[in-house]
């Protein structure tokens, strides 16, 4: 049963709830000894969507990636510092993106960044990256990985849609 569970809604902040599981982890919490550098040197980007538990649909364990998430999983010039700084000083040599069925990113377009600074006064610097095909998001995804002067190692970047209904990876190939 987790915390939230344990607690009726109501009682406390969400952040309050969190850091309260935060102290029944940090109990059975045991320091496993090991360093930045990801056991299976890979560099996993994905989008931030809350139904992508990425660790247990690969099968991953604690220490094996570094795990990059952003709106649509999409390679942007921050995606490319990430992942430059987890080749270049912690090793990693794999790159995986992943996308998924049903991101919110295809129900938006730039438009947003005019609303944006209509209500605040001030135009984001940032762009929104939505997109219409998914597939040809993480093909330019892909695209954008394989062709940055930065990273070291791009000769292993494969690119996926995750399934939000069935749980199964697509792959990407580039046409």
């Amino acid at each position: 049963m987790s915390i939230f569970e344990q607690q009726p809604a109501g009682t406390g902040s969400v952040t309050d709830r969190l850091v309260e599981a935060n102290r029944h982890y940090a109990e059975q919490f045991r320091d496993p000894g090991m360093d930045a550098h990801p056991v299976l040197q890979v560099a996993i980007v994905a989008c931030m969507d809350a139904r992508l538990d990425l660790h247990a649909a690969l099968g991953l364990e604690l220490g094996d990636c570094h795990t990059i998430r952003n709106a649509g999983g999409v390679v942007t010039d921050d995606t490319i510092r990430s992942l430059t700084i987890s080749q270049r000083a912690l090793g990693t040599r794999s790159i995986v993106l992943i996308h998924h069925t049903g991101c919110g990113l295809e129900t938006l377009t730039e438009d947003f960044r005019t609303h944006l600074e209509d209500e605040v006064g001030q135009r984001p610097t940032w762009a929104v990256e939505s997109f219409r095909d998914v597939d040809q998001d993480v093909r330019q995804s892909m695209a954008r990985v394989r062709t940055s002067p930065f990273l070291a190692h791009t000769d292993d970047v494969r690119g996926f849609v995750f399934d939000v209904h069935t749980g199964l990876l697509r792959e990407i190939t580039t046409e």
